[in-house]
């Protein structure tokens, strides 16, 4: 007896030894990962995975925090008793995954996203690689929480809780992109933005004003490109990438290079990336409203119009884009690096696809209408110091130099004469932004100069004779915008689990523009704004226990007028005439927003935001009269006349929720979905819904990850905005919608499924292919102009050396 208890004893021993011997792996490809370092929180006892992942934790009291660190790994903790429950087994997530953890645009030093209380998207790299999108605007628009409308596939203009346009804020590398002509109207700034050359992205979903100033009143778009690095030795260090893909929808053929050359303490990074994009096609499934059946075509000295073959393909859309970047950084001393940045994109001269399929009478309106080749060029030099100085522990110095180009060209069909339009700005910026850090607090600050310079000018040509005379251009040209701000952000964190932030900023604008009265004869010949904004808020995150998490806060913000505001002659819709005026004042923002993250289990994590924004003074488009005239004429026809006022006020309010599950170690469920709703004050009083207030949309993936593949089964949809959802701005261009049973625009709901693939053929060698739109939908985004692809094809190869 005594020998058989012996023996069970015995066994016993030797199974809860084994039981203490644990297995660290990978979280997405589950491989065992050496060189892990175990220890306690008081570092007392410790130590190290071997080749096969596998360590003792005998030495472990059983509710003992054990924390799990790598270098290329993030930090996870886990009790003892929690590790043997979970089948002896940890699993952890790349540094790459994590990045999101640290966020740099709230103010523009690192903060931890959880002492932050303001919501926050993160796009890494390895998520551009996967999404494979054409454009920046395309990238946003795969997060599920960023809505874009095309008014033509060179084109993309980001919406954020109901705002657009000149009311979000677009930055590069910490540099405001935003100009003096960012109108109110669709942008297509986004676009110079080359998604290959982009290290990451940060988009903020609600106010910015604080640190960002003007515009910043949806939120604000950052995005950070790739960075030099160091070789930290005497021998010099090559790497790069060279990258390729292919789109079947649009015959899309991109290549993509960068190259980095590293140093002890230089580095140089070079990016180049051209792409040739082809006429979009549509799908099958939808609309009919949204063929493409004929287009103007001049043959002959004539013009004609033409039967398209294949009604799905947009004729014409296509397009072409150059985009480059060079960096050079310098680290003179550990606590001084040096950083300069040279971006140049330019893109050909593309179709505004919308406006060549309107109609008048039954027929064409116009033959030609496209954009000439939108250019920008930005130079940008930082310097950053580190230490320990009575003012700051951080400093960062950054000087910028930024030159914008774009026209216009149109002429109507049957016409002779083509107008142009030609606008050229140069930006320049100086920002000093300091970070202090105290016992439990840190003080952000920091100071900011911009000032524009405007170039407009306006021209006709005879395509016939080759006579041409001058137009009105499109602003006033030397015209001119400053701002001058200062700003504090001060971050407390009271207690280990909740962290308050405050800020204040003020911003003092100044617009000068000279109107020439020889063509139009305005009751005013100058255009004087010397305006201020103070703008503040206050937030808190709480993490209320290991399960809950709550963010809130309050904030305001503005914009300022700006030369786009002030001094804007076109068209803006059949008809209707914008003008110039010079009695504006800012428009400002009050902000509540609530949000909570919510991890009922280890593998389930729920998010949820709820927010609403009251705009005041609002600047908007309504009727006008110059001197007692409400109706002029405008490029050979009479036109209502319209200008900007601060003429009303409106309120956006919504919902964002989100939801991630881990179905198993390789196997991930998430799904996210935005619910906005919006209405403005009317010049009768009443009130209307907003224009850039999206219908609902989102996303859902089933991700599937093990070792070297990776699959992705997603859908993406939107909901319908029926004729009475819709803006009046926007039932007055039904050309851009389906049409209802009673014949009124109205925007369909929609869904695609999509599947992508990604298989690494080597540790250098990423092969990614997806099938877009699967069901072959036709379908517009809100507001768009131009049809989404049909099914879609696309193919790319990316080699690391």
């Amino acid at each position: 007896m005594r020998i058989i208890s012996g023996v069970f004893f015995l066994l016993f021993t030797v199974n809860m030894l084994h039981a203490q011997q644990i297995k660290v792996f990978t979280k997405t490809g589950h491989e065992p990962l050496p060189g892990v370092a175990l220890h306690n929180a008081l570092k007392t006892k410790g130590s190290i995975t071997n080749l096969d992942g596998e360590v003792d934790i005998s030495a472990f009291g059983p509710e003992e925090i054990i924390i799990f660190t790598h270098v290329n790994y993030a930090e996870r903790r886990m009790s003892k008793a929690e590790i043997l429950q979970e089948g002896s087994k940890v699993y952890l997530r790349s540094n790459e995954n994590e990045l999101e953890q640290v966020v740099l645009s709230v103010a523009k030093f690192k903060m931890e996203r959880d002492e932050i209380p303001h919501k926050i998207i993160s796009l890494s790299k390895s998520d551009i690689y996967l999404e494979s999108p054409q454009t920046s605007a395309d990238l946003l628009e795969g997060s599920g929480q960023v809505f874009v409308q095309k008014s033509q596939m060179g084109g993309g203009s980001p919406m954020i809780r109901g705002f657009s346009t000149n009311r979000l804020l677009i930055s590069v590398d910490g540099v405001r992109m935003n100009t003096a002509i960012f109108r109110s109207g669709n942008l297509q700034n986004v676009i110079s933005i080359d998604p290959l050359a982009v290290e990451n992205t940060e988009v903020i979903l609600g106010p910015g004003s604080m640190v960002y100033g003007s515009d910043a009143i949806g939120g604000v778009m950052n995005f950070y490109t790739l960075k030099p690095r160091f070789s930290f030795k005497e021998s010099t260090a090559v790497s790069g990438n060279a990258y390729s893909r292919y789109s079947s929808a649009n015959n899309e053929k991109t290549v993509h290079t960068d190259v980095n050359i590293g140093r002890e303490n230089w580095a140089f990074l070079s990016s180049v990336t051209y792409s040739d994009f082809g006429d979009l096609k549509m799908g099958v499934h939808g609309p009919n409203e949204y063929l493409r059946t004929e287009y103007a075509t001049r043959k002959n000295g004539e013009d004609i119009v033409m039967q398209n073959l294949d009604s799905r393909v947009q004729k014409p859309t296509g397009y072409e884009q150059l985009n480059l970047l060079q960096k050079i950084k310098y680290m003179p001393h550990k606590d001084w690096d040096l950083n300069l940045g040279l971006i140049y994109t330019s893109t050909s001269s593309f179709p505004r696809y919308d406006r060549l399929y309107r109609r008048k009478k039954g027929q064409l309106r116009v033959a030609e209408w496209y954009y000439g080749p939108q250019n920008w060029f930005m130079g940008n030099f930082k310097i950053n110091k580190r230490g320990h100085a009575a003012l700051y522990d951080k400093a960062q110095f950054t000087a910028a130099y930024q030159f914008f180009e774009e026209s216009r060209h149109d002429r109507d069909f049957g016409k002779d004469w083509r107008y142009h339009t030609k606008e050229q700005v140069d930006a320049y910026s100086i920002n000093f932004d300091f970070e202090k850090t105290f016992r439990e607090s840190r003080l952000f600050y920091g100071v900011e100069y911009i000032y524009n310079k405007v170039h407009s000018a306006g021209n006709r040509e005879n395509i016939i004779t080759s006579e041409e005379d001058i137009t009105p251009s499109r602003y006033p040209d030397a015209s001119s915008w400053q701002s001058i701000a200062a700003y504090a952000t001060y971050q407390w964190k009271i207690k280990e689990n909740l962290s308050f932030q405050s800020g204040l900023r003020y911003n003092h604008i100044l617009v000068d523009a000279s109107f020439d009265d020889s063509l139009y004869d305005f009751p005013f010949q100058k255009a004087h704004i010397n305006t201020g904004a103070l703008t503040g808020g206050a937030g808190l995150n709480w993490q209320q226990n290991r399960f809950l998490g709550w963010r809130f806060n309050l904030s305001t913000a503005f914009r300022a007028p700006n030369i786009d505001d002030v001094g804007k002659v076109f068209d803006s819709e059949p008809g209707a005439v914008v003008v110039p005026n010079p009695n504006l004042d800012p428009e400002y923002a009050y902000n509540a927003e609530l949000g909570v993250d919510w991890h009922p289990a280890e593998h389930i994590k729920i998010t949820g935001a709820a927010f609403y924004t009251y705009l005041d003074d609002a600047m908007l488009r309504r009727d006008f009269s110059l001197d007692g005239k409400t109706e002029i004429e405008y490029q050979g026809e009479p036109s209502r006349v319209q200008a900007i006022q601060n003429a009303a006020y409106a309120q956006v309010y919504g919902f964002e929720a989100g939801v991630e599950v881990d179905l198993s170690v390789a196997l991930r469920f998430s799904s996210k979905i935005a619910i906005t709703k919006g209405e403005e004050e009317q010049q009768n009083g009443e009130t209307a819904p907003v224009r850039h207030a999206a219908p609902t949309f989102g996303n859902t993936h089933l991700t599937w990850h093990k070792k070297r593949l990776k699959l992705d089964l997603f859908a993406e949809y939107n909901g319908q905005f029926d004729y009475e959802d819709l803006a009046p701005s926007q039932k007055g261009k039904p050309y851009l919608f389906a049409s209802d049973k009673n014949g009124n625009p109205y925007s369909p709901s929609w869904y695609t499924l999509n599947l992508t693939g990604q298989y690494e053929v080597t540790k250098d060698l990423l092969a990614t292919a997806s099938l877009e739109n699967i069901t072959n939908q036709r379908y517009r985004t809100y507001s768009s102009g131009i049809a989404a692809a049909g099914r879609n094809l696309i193919l790319s190869l990316k080699y690391q050396f």
